[in-house]
C-alpha cells in the first residue's frame, strides 16, 4: 500500500472550529461550548471525523485565546469544564473525535507563572521565561515580532527585557528549562486522561531559540527578521522527541504541528514514519504564493496567487514526502483569508463552482484534509471600510506601523490588503440561516456578520442538493470508501499548463485522474477523452469533449 502503514488519522477528515465565531447558545454574542454541542449533528451529517478546537482555555483574549492564563480551565465566555465534558461525551457518542489546540510557545502575561517570573530576578519562576539585559540602551536584539513592533518588552520592575514573538501580552516560555517542559507535559497528560483525541500544536517550531540571539536582517528599514532565530531551532527535535516519549506515545491520539518556516527536510523529521515526534505538520508555502507587489510589506503586499507557483509547491510536498512522512491538506484556517476568495472566485456567478473545484483538488490529494468552519458553505471574505471595523491584533498593529507611524502605504490601500489577506476574514460568525445575525446569536455578535449571509448560509445549503455542503459531504464519503484517495501515490500531470491543475493517484493497479480548471473560461483538456472508468465526482453534470468548463473539476477512477 504505497509503503504506508494504516492509521485512523490518515483516513480522517478534520473540521476546525473557531469557538468564538461558531455558534452562541446563550445570546451574549460570543460563540461557546454549548453552541458547539448543539451543532454536532450538523458536523456528523457533513461526515467529518475529527473536530479541532481553537483555544478554549482561560484567557484575557489579547490574541483571541492564544494567550492562555490557565491551561486547566475554560474561558469564561465559552462556558465551564462541565460544558466541555458534556461536549466531549456527546461528540464521542456521535463518532466524532476532539483535538485541542496546544499553545505552549508562550502564555499570557496574566498566567501565574509569568506574574511570579516578573516579580523579581531571583523568583523560582524567573527562568520559566526568556529575560535579557538590553544592548546599547536598546532591546537585546532588533527582532520584529510576528505581530509587528519589537519582539522585546522592557519591564521596569526588574530592569530587563522579556521576549514575546507575538504580542507583548504573550511572553515566550523558556523551553531550555526542564521544569517548564515537565510542567507542559503534566498538563498535556491531564487533558489526555480526560479523553481528548489529540493536539494541534500552535507555532510548535518556535520552541527552540538560537542561543546566540543575533540581530536579524532588516528588510523594512525598521526591525530585523526574527524567523531564522526562533523557527526550527537547534533543540526542537530533541524537545518533541521528549514530549512524544513522555506523553504522546502513551495515547492513541492525533498530532499536527504548526511549523512556521518548515522545509521538507525538516518536515520529514517532525512527521517521520517512525512516529518519534508528530503525525504531521502544517507548512505555509502554498498560502504564501501571492505575487506580491510590495515585498517590503511582507504578507500585506498581496496579489492573486500564482497557479504555476502554487502547483509547484503543492506537487513538491506531495512527491517528496512520499514514503518518508505524512502530510496535511488545507486551504484556509483562522489565520488565513477565506479559500474561495483567495484561491477561487467569490463572485455570484462562480462562487459555488470554484469552491467545489478547490475542494476537489485538495481532497483528492494525499494527506489528511482540514476543513475550516464555513468553508463547506463557500463563505467569503469581508470588505473592511475602516480599521475601526477590524478586531485582529495583527491587522491593527500592521496598520499602525505601516500607515500611521511610517506612512509606507495609504489607509485605503492597507484596508484593501486587510480585506484580501487579513485574519478577520476567517473570524466572522458562521452563517447558519437568513435570520438576524445569520442565526449565530440572538444578541449582538462580538464581530460583524458578513452581509451576504442571507444568500450564503447552512439552512439554504442543506435545502439545496447541489450546494457546496453536499459536495464536501460526497468528497469526505469518497475518501472513507476509497483507499486510493488515502494511500495512493501522487503523480503530477500537465505541470506547465497555464490554467489546469492535474494529477494522478495510483494504487494496486488502479489510477485516479484529477483535473481542475483554475480559469473563468473554457480551456482545452484531453485527459478524460479516452478514459472509460467511473467518474467519482465533478462539479458539472455535463462535460464538453476535449474541454474543461470554467472552474470545472473532475475525478475519474480507472
Amino acid at each position: 500500500m504505497a509503503n504506508d502503514k494504516r492509521a485512523w488519522w490518515k483516513e480522517a477528515v478534520v473540521y476546525q472550529i473557531y469557538p468564538r465565531s461558531f455558534a452562541d447558545s446563550n445570546g451574549d454574542g460570543i460563540g461557546d461550548l454549548n453552541g458547539i454541542t448543539e451543532h454536532l449533528p450538523y458536523l456528523q451529517k457533513l461526515g467529518v471525523d475529527v473536530i479541532w478546537l481553537s483555544p478554549i482555555y482561560k484567557s484575557p483574549n489579547d490574541d483571541n485565546g492564544y494567550d492562555i492564563s490557565d491551561y486547566r480551565d475554560i474561558m469564561t465566555e465559552f462556558g465551564t469544564m462541565d460544558d466541555f465534558d458534556r461536549m466531549l461525551s456527546r461528540a464521542h457518542k456521535l463518532g466524532l473525535k476532539i483535538v485541542m489546540d496546544l499553545v505552549v510557545n508562550h502564555t499570557s502575561d496574566e498566567h501565574l507563572w509569568f506574574i511570579a517570573s516578573r516579580s523579581s530576578r531571583d523568583n523560582e519562576y524567573r527562568d520559566y521565561y526568556i529575560w535579557k539585559d538590553g544592548k546599547d540602551g536598546k532591546a537585546p536584539t532588533n527582532w520584529q515580532s510576528f505581530f509587528s513592533g519589537s519582539a522585546w518588552e522592557y519591564d521596569r520592575t526588574t530592569g530587563q527585557y522579556y521576549l514575546h514573538c507575538f504580542t507583548k501580552k504573550q511572553p515566550d516560555l523558556n523551553w531550555e528549562n526542564e521544569k517548564v517542559r515537565n510542567a507542559v507535559y503534566d498538563m498535556m497528560t491531564w487533558w489526555c486522561e480526560k479523553g481528548i483525541d489529540g493536539f494541534r500544536m500552535d507555532v510548535i517550531s518556535a520552541l527552540s531559540k538560537d542561543p546566540a540571539y543575533p540581530d536579524g536582517e532588516v528588510t523594512d528599514g525598521i526591525y530585523g527578521n526574527i524567523r531564522p532565530y526562533v523557527c526550527n531551532g537547534p533543540r526542537i527535535h530533541e524537545f518533541l522527541q521528549e514530549m512524544n516519549k513522555k506523553v504522546l506515545s502513551k495515547y492513541d491520539i492525533m498530532t499536527v504541528g504548526e511549523t512556521a518556516e518548515v522545509t521538507i527536510d525538516e518536515a520529514k523529521k517532525y512527521a517521520n514514519n517512525d512516529g518519534s515526534e508528530l503525525n504531521m505538520v502544517f507548512h505555509f508555502e502554498h498560502v504564501e504564493t501571492d505575487a506580491t507587489t510590495r515585498p517590503i510589506l511582507g504578507k500585506w503586499g498581496y496579489d492573486h496567487p500564482d497557479l504555476k507557483k502554487l502547483r509547484a509547491i503543492l506537487n513538491k510536498w506531495q512527491t517528496e514526502l512520499e514514503g518518508a512522512a505524512w502530510g496535511s491538506l488545507y486551504w484556509d484556517n483562522h489565520d488565513q483569508p477565506r479559500a474561495v476568495s483567495k484561491f477561487g472566485n467569490d463572485s455570484p456567478k462562480y462562487r459555488v463552482v470554484s469552491a467545489k473545484m478547490l475542494a476537489t483538488l485538495l481532497h483528492m490529494m494525499k494527506g489528511t484534509p482540514y476543513v475550516y468552519q464555513g468553508e463547506e458553505l463557500g463563505m467569503t471574505n469581508m470588505t473592511f471600510g475602516s480599521i475601526d471595523e477590524c478586531d485582529d491584533v495583527e491587522e491593527i498593529n500592521a496598520y499602525r506601523q505601516y500607515v500611521e507611524e511610517h506612512k509606507m502605504i495609504s489607509p485605503e490601500e492597507m484596508l484593501k490588503c486587510i480585506s484580501a489577506v487579513g485574519r478577520d476574514n476567517a473570524r466572522t460568525p458562521v452563517q447558519w440561516n437568513a435570520d438576524k445575525n445569520a442565526g449565530f446569536t440572538t444578541g449582538t455578535p462580538w464581530f460583524t456578520v458578513n452581509p451576504n449571509y442571507k444568500e450564503i448560509n447552512a439552512e439554504a445549503a442543506l435545502a439545496d442538493p447541489d450546494s457546496v455542503f453536499y459536495y464536501y459531504q460526497k468528497l469526505i464519503r469518497l475518501r472513507h470508501e476509497n483507499d486510493i484517495i488515502v494511500y495512493g501515490t501522487f503523480h503530477p500531470l500537465l505541470e506547465d499548463d497555464e490554467n489546469i491543475y492535474a494529477y494522478e493517484r495510483r494504487l494496486d493497479g488502479k489510477v485516479l485522474t484529477v483535473a481542475c480548471n483554475w480559469a473563468d473560461k473554457e480551456v482545452p483538456c484531453c485527459l478524460f477523452d479516452d478514459l472509460s472508468g467511473e467518474e467519482l465526482i465533478s462539479n458539472y453534470k455535463e462535460h464538453k469533449h476535449g474541454t474543461l468548463l470554467p472552474y470545472e473539476a473532475r475525478a475519474v477512477l480507472v
